[in-house]
């Protein structure tokens, strides 16, 4: 096992030193975060590998993998939430005054770690721990089918994303939701036992607790959603009235007040970009040449041009990054993910790549993912600190560099568009637009808002797809093909919903923060409009990300995010961005009737 020095001053960080005042206590708690990192790299091992496994190869009515799974995540809850740690904890944390930031830090996120294991009731941890297995065999080894054929979801979103023919779309997109109906009631069970094991240590609620990560209380974290939320809604009014009237074109019908789910692009309307084909940007034509390999190592490529190292062979030797071949006698989680499975060199990703532009944008925010660890991983940063400054920045570096990776200067300079291609660039714009704006008041409202009612609200399991549906009218202003009863739980089709829970306001903060970095890459860094920039091989692009990625959770959010570009979180910069789409749009939905209501 490696050994990390973990009280090295903050200062080191940032190039400078100061003199340390050792104490007793000090020493103690030293001798504490080293023992107790080094049980906990071992242990959180041996359950990541297990995870994978369970995530990588799910076979129907085989669940030893689920079995595996259970035994190890158990022994790292036994570990870190037992009655020794948290007494210790709590005990060093009342002397903090004495103790160095990091020791602080570490301490926090050893309690904050507890409450989702207290061994004050095991019994509660074991069961939960069983019921997390069991949704994630049940919703990554669901066999979705349409007219009686096994269907993948890949498959299903080619259908919603190409198909003209209404009655298709219609039968993906309820093929989609069939998944839901079996996780229903073990969903119900998840928000029970979430909520009884965070309680023990004195949250309020699971939604409570997975917020409190970010130094803020529940109403906050809703209101900064809210906040959001209205900032944008002048534009994606203007969206959605844009692509109602497309739409009842396209598909020969009046024009609705709310859009019909199975008309969008994708199976929960959080992003409409296929609706725009831009002459000269044909990116999926161009990809469709690839091979599924050559995809990753791109966007390798593009983070080495940018003074990042090469992967680790072990990168390629142990992810799964493609589809399983037909025939296959196991299924694989089909959801793009990170892995970093050691806390240490062992990185990997999860993924089914295919040669289209969705795959290519995704290739190039999960590598995002996957250098944040790297980066972050060194003796500077103890493994309980290797993480992001907040969740939402980790999502906001894939994120970046997936927007990075989408536009037009970028894709000249690979090679991917002809370099004297006329591109509208309002299409573009409003391509963009169709995913990150409408992407907003998915995250910032429906989702959020849903899972704040299951954890903090104590919404029955009654009234499941009532609220859900409730949630996407008033948000997104879509509705469901046809009634929708209680017999379904549409939103358990959603990955985030059972095995990330509570937590999706982390996109909508990292879509917010993506748009400040990127601004200020663009114009501090580049000298380019930030609608049209080309990272490739700027090394002072790749000197500005180490800069934050380095730090990993060592320095609050707060004060990284003012450091390195001089502001607060703010929808500034996104509104910045399409502000010449809003005044294009106001003009094409002249005469056209809005919807949406306010927020």
């Amino acid at each position: 096992m490696k050994h990390f020095l973990l009280s090295i001053p903050l200062a080191l960080l940032c190039g400078c030193t100061q003199p340390v005042v050792q104490s007793a206590l000090v020493n103690e708690v030293d001798v504490f975060l080293a023992s107790y990192s080094e049980t906990y790299l071992g242990l959180q091992l041996k359950s990541a590998e297990a995870d994978w496994a369970l995530n990588t190869k799910i076979v129907e009515g085989d669940d030893s993998n689920s079995k595996a799974y259970e035994v190890a995540e158990g022994k790292v809850a036994e570990f870190t939430g037992s009655v020794e740690v948290i007494e210790k904890a709590r005990r060093y944390l009342a002397g903090a005054s004495a103790l160095n930031d990091l020791q602080v830090r570490q301490l926090k996120a050893i309690l904050y770690a507890a409450a989702r294991n207290p061994q004050t009731k095991p019994e509660l941890v074991t069961a939960r721990i069983k019921a997390d297995a069991a949704q994630t065999e049940a919703l990554f080894g669901f066999d979705f089918k349409i007219n009686g054929k096994s269907v993948s979801t890949n498959e299903i979103d080619r259908i919603l994303e190409e198909e003209n023919d209404e009655q298709v779309r219609l039968a993906a997109w309820a093929s989609s939701k069939e998944v839901g109906k079996g996780l229903k009631k073990g969903l119900a069970n998840l928000v029970s036992l979430r909520n009884k094991t965070v309680q023990t240590l004195g949250y309020k609620d699971f939604f409570q607790y997975q917020v409190s990560d970010y130094g803020m209380t529940v109403p906050e974290m809703m209101e900064l959603m809210r906040r959001f939320a209205r900032e944008l809604r002048p534009l994606y009014r203007e969206l959605h009235t844009w692509a109602r009237y497309r739409l009842a074109k396209k598909f020969g019908k009046e024009v609705p007040d709310l859009l019909p789910a199975h008309w969008l692009p994708n199976r929960w309307g959080q992003s409409w970009s296929s609706m725009v084909k831009v002459k000269g940007f044909d990116l999926d034509g161009v990809l469709s040449s690839f091979k599924p390999e050559k995809l990753v190592r791109q966007a390798e490529d593009f983070y080495v041009s940018l003074g990042f190292e090469a992967l680790p062979r072990s990168f390629y030797e142990r992810s799964s990054l493609y589809p399983l071949p037909k025939g296959t006698p196991y299924k694989k989680n089909n959801h793009a993910s990170a892995w970093h499975m050691d806390l240490e060199e062992d990185v990997r990703c999860l993924m089914s790549v295919e040669p289209n532009a969705n795959w290519w944008e995704t290739t190039h925010h999960e590598l995002g993912h996957i250098y944040y660890y790297i980066e972050y991983t060194s003796p500077y940063v103890p493994p309980l600190l290797r993480e992001g400054a907040n969740r939402g920045f980790h999502e906001a570096i894939g994120s970046l560099l997936g927007l990075a990776s989408m536009q037009k200067g970028f894709l000249q300079g690979r090679g991917l568009i002809a370099g004297d291609a006329e591109v509208d660039e309002l299409q573009v714009l409003l391509r963009e637009a169709l995913d990150f704006v409408v992407f907003i008041p998915f995250s910032t409202g429906t989702m959020t808002h849903f899972e704040h009612d299951l954890y903090a609200a104590g919404l029955p399991i009654s009234s499941y797809n009532e609220r859900w549906w409730k949630y996407v009218a008033e948000f997104q202003g879509i509705r469901p093909p046809a009634g929708r009863g209680e017999e379904f739980c549409d939103a358990a089709s959603k990955t985030h919903i059972n095995n990330d829970a509570a937590q999706y306001y982390d996109y909508a903060i990292s879509y917010i923060l993506l748009h400040q970095f990127h601004r200020h890459i663009a114009r501090k860094i580049l000298g380019q409009d930030p609608r049209n920039t080309n990272y490739y091989g700027n090394k002072k692009i790749g000197s500005f990300l180490r800069s934050i990625l380095k730090l990993g959770a060592t320095r609050d959010s707060r004060a990284v995010l003012r450091e390195s570009i001089g502001e607060d979180i703010s929808a500034r910069a996104l509104l910045d961005y399409f502000e010449p789409l809003l005044e294009y749009l106001r003009k094409e939905n002249a005469g056209r009737r809005h919807t949406l209501g306010d927020i």
